[in-house]
């Protein structure tokens, strides 16, 4: 019920360009929010920086 209400939702404000805009800044302050999450739980782990050595890219 929640995934629907996020693609309605997202479908009524990409209707406009301010919409798009709210949509833009939403996306991208999810993904630092993401971003942070990820980097506190590679902190916590005492195998942390061995799995975040394997996951980069070159």
């Amino acid at each position: 019920m929640k995934g629907l209400f996020k693609v309605a939702l997202a479908r009524w404000l990409a209707r406009t360009p301010i919409g798009l805009a709210i949509l833009g800044a939403g996306w991208f302050l999810g993904r630092q929010r993401r971003r942070k999450q990820e980097e506190q739980e590679r902190r916590r782990s005492p195998l942390g920086r061995r799995r975040a050595a394997r996951g980069r890219r070159r």
